[in-house]
């Protein structure tokens, strides 16, 4: 059987994505799934004691889901610098080559039944801009064929952010899986009115709500399987 796919994009930057991706690969693996994780570039990691990058968000991922991957495994780019993407590469001198991108999401997809691709920053998240080529994360993602799953805050602003970032996926003719709600608090009536107006707005729905502290997915692991593509 070849490997499944499903990218995570998030409605911007420290929304909680990486947190969330630990628990939905957490959950898969708890499960007895065959479950993996793959992100193409990071930027903002720490410099370990011998020099070398360390991937935080990866590394988080790797941890909480047990997975006991390697790091050039998980990552295939890895920037010190806690810019986007495309700058931090620009100012390393390393620009990203999306053939090895490719062959390293492709090596892992081979490997697990389920991997989970996560995204940097939000879906209009340049990788690489300069003489050679413009490459957005969303162009990234149409070659590889991802479905998308959308990881946003529950809180005040959210309607907003989820409609805007789901009709930009559309507009690139990109499948939405669904909606993640993180830092959700139960009883809120503004939170619930927020995932009300989501569903009504874009025909998405919110298929999980993470609340703070959470250490495992509020969600069934074959309706969480069933997004995958």
């Amino acid at each position: 059987m070849m490997g499944k796919g499903l990218f995570i994009t998030g409605t911007g930057t420290d929304i909680g994505k990486t947190y969330v991706t630990g628990l939905i690969v957490k959950c898969l693996r708890d499960a007895g799934k065959k479950a993996g994780y793959y992100k193409a570039a990071l930027s903002g990691a720490e410099r370990a004691a011998d020099g070398s990058l360390l991937p935080g968000d990866a590394l988080h991922v790797n941890e909480v889901a047990q997975i006991g991957e390697t790091i050039p495994n998980l990552v295939s780019y890895i920037y010190e610098e806690a810019v986007s993407p495309h700058l931090a590469a620009r100012r390393a001198h390393q620009p990203i080559d999306f053939q090895k991108v490719e062959h390293d999401y492709q090596r892992a997809l081979a490997k697990y039944d389920f991997l989970t691709m996560e995204g940097s920053g939000g879906i209009v998240c340049p990788l690489r801009w300069d003489a050679e080529q413009h490459v957005i994360l969303d162009d990234l993602v149409v070659k590889l064929g991802l479905p998308v799953l959308v990881v946003a805050d529950a809180g005040l602003g959210t309607i907003n952010a989820v409609v805007l970032t789901i009709e930009h996926l559309r507009m690139r003719q990109l499948s939405v899986a669904g909606i993640i709600f993180n830092n959700s608090h139960p009883n809120s009536f503004m939170e619930e009115d927020n995932a009300m107006m989501v569903k009504e707005l874009t025909g998405v729905d919110v298929v999980a709500y993470v609340q703070p502290g959470d250490k495992a997915l509020r969600m069934d692991t074959e309706k969480l399987a069933a997004l995958y593509a």
